[in-house]
């Protein structure tokens, strides 16, 4: 399979809802703020066929961890202590200042309340996805966290949804998805709390309902495709960048997948393996079309260059194989997550290694970082000044507040020495 060499291409991908889904999704948040529960379970009848009791009950929680096979439930262990381990350096501390003159200031960092998980569901089930977004909420302290996943038609859950938020914690978990779901945790509803921030990944209507409620709440990102960037030179093992390139391939035919290299040879010989290897995946189709629109090959006479490339491109995840690996981390600007060297293949990210799979994508690494423990906390600026400080600033002060025609605000320092 040949490799397209115009990087310039994926910039361009349209990942933007249209104004059919954009139309839908409104119809629906007002249904919900309106007629609450009512209007949740009417589109639960309507998108996923089951319209019961939308609380997961502790039996089925129970049923669900004695039917996970134990050594997966050993799996989702180890990943929840790699990614603690990991996630527990992010945690904030408040702190404060006493200066000499009697002036205190400082911030406080304290956890949201309550905030939903949106766990994609039905055919699919992603318990990754539990752990990701679940513990740095943890971390952070959040006391009331709840998952929103759509049922099958039978009203079930997959059993390794329920074992990752088991092995989390986590107790309530309600049988809803779609946008009707992101709509009842932004609004409240009769059975559903109203939550202060939703993160997770969805398909377009769950990604259109997240962006038209924010400012009602907050949420952690606009995802789009997934993408990979790989920075190489001529000692990368082209059996290993084909592999990877096709690991974020098979997620969409909008995902793209580039490779940057020094080497022409690496790059012929990459396409004759991602030609090999596509034999035996199971989502070759997939990754064949997303290859061809947007699987990219590019030539540089230097590391330099490559790294220049990457940096306009923001990916989401970047890995560099090159000889030294190490010692290229300070050339990069934009990334969202960084995978250095040829044991450390984005997979092992996603699932295993720590750090968190939630990351920016379609370039937004440029000013957006991957879900952390930051993202569950809000922070609130403190200060103290005494009278004879305040006094050395008044005049200061009210001139300040007059230049910007605020005389309310000049007048609120002013007769607090009327006396004087």
């Amino acid at each position: 399979m040949q490799l397209n060499r115009d990087w310039k291409r994926i910039i361009h991908r349209k990942t933007d809802s249209d104004t059919d889904v954009s139309q839908v999704v409104n119809e629906i948040l007002a249904d919900v703020k309106a007629n609450g529960d009512a209007a949740v379970q009417k589109y639960a009848k309507k998108f996923d066929g089951f319209m019961g009791v939308p609380k997961v009950s502790q039996a089925e929680m129970d049923a669900a961890v004695q039917n996970t096979a134990p050594d997966f439930l050993r799996i989702l262990t180890r990943a929840k202590s790699q990614i603690t381990e990991f996630h527990i350096n992010q945690k904030e501390r408040p702190w404060g200042m006493y200066k000499e003159n009697g002036v205190i200031m400082g911030q406080i960092v304290r956890p949201l309340e309550r905030v939903a998980l949106y766990v994609p569901g039905g055919t699919a089930a992603y318990p990754s996805s539990v752990l990701m977004n679940a513990i740095p909420a943890m971390i952070a302290g959040v006391k009331d966290i709840i998952i929103l996943t759509p049922a099958k038609a039978d009203g079930k859950i997959a059993d390794s949804i329920l074992a990752a938020a088991h092995i989390c914690g986590i107790e309530t978990i309600y049988k809803i998805g779609g946008a009707h779901a992101i709509a009842a945790a932004a609004y409240g509803t009769e059975t559903i709390p109203r939550v202060q921030k939703i993160v997770g990944p969805g398909n377009i209507f769950v990604a259109t309902a997240k962006k038209l409620v924010y400012g009602e709440v907050a949420i952690d990102s606009i995802a789009g495709p997934s993408d990979i960037l790989i920075i190489a030179d001529d000692t990368a093992n082209p059996k290993h960048v084909a592999a990877d390139l096709m690991s974020q391939a098979e997620h969409d035919v909008l995902a793209s997948a580039v490779l940057i290299t020094t080497s022409e040879k690496l790059i012929e010989e990459t396409e004759k393996e991602l030609e090999r290897q596509l034999t035996y995946l199971k989502r070759a189709d997939i990754i064949r079309q997303s290859l061809a629109d947007y699987g990219v090959a590019v030539f540089t006479s230097t590391l330099e260059e490559a790294f220049e490339i990457s940096n306009t491109i923001a990916p989401e995840h970047l890995e560099i194989l090159t000889q030294d690996p190490i010692s290229h981390l300070p050339k990069v600007q934009n990334a969202g997550s960084i995978f250095l060297g040829t044991n450390t293949p984005e997979p092992l990210g996603d699932y295993m290694s720590g750090t968190n799979h939630v990351l920016p994508t379609n370039g937004t690494a440029k000013f957006f970082s991957p879900l952390g423990v930051y993202d569950f906390v809000k922070h609130s600026a403190y200060s103290y000044y005494p009278r004879e400080v305040l006094s050395e600033f008044k005049q200061d002060v009210i001139k300040f507040a007059e230049a910007e025609g605020f005389d309310a605000h000049a007048n609120a320092i002013k007769v607090r020495f009327d006396d004087e």
